[in-house]
């Protein structure tokens, strides 16, 4: 898997999805699976796939949420 890229929703992470602490309760929902490739999907359309990220990837991304 190469880390930026989407997939179907039978490739199973190796770590376990859980939801995001930014979820709110309005339905706007995303799950992750950290690691050291990280996977992001939607709750609602799980079936659409993830999108996955190399673990420098989704630090950034994480640091620039929280404003580090």
């Amino acid at each position: 898997m190469t880390p930026g890229t989407t997939t179907n929703a039978s490739f199973v992470p190796a770590h376990p999805w859980h939801k995001a602490s930014y979820t709110n309760d309005r339905g706007a929902c995303v799950e992750v699976s950290e690691g050291p490739v990280t996977g992001v999907r939607d709750t609602k359309h799980r079936e659409l796939g993830a999108l996955f990220f190399a673990a420098d990837e989704w630090q950034a991304f994480l640091d620039t949420a929280k404003g580090a």
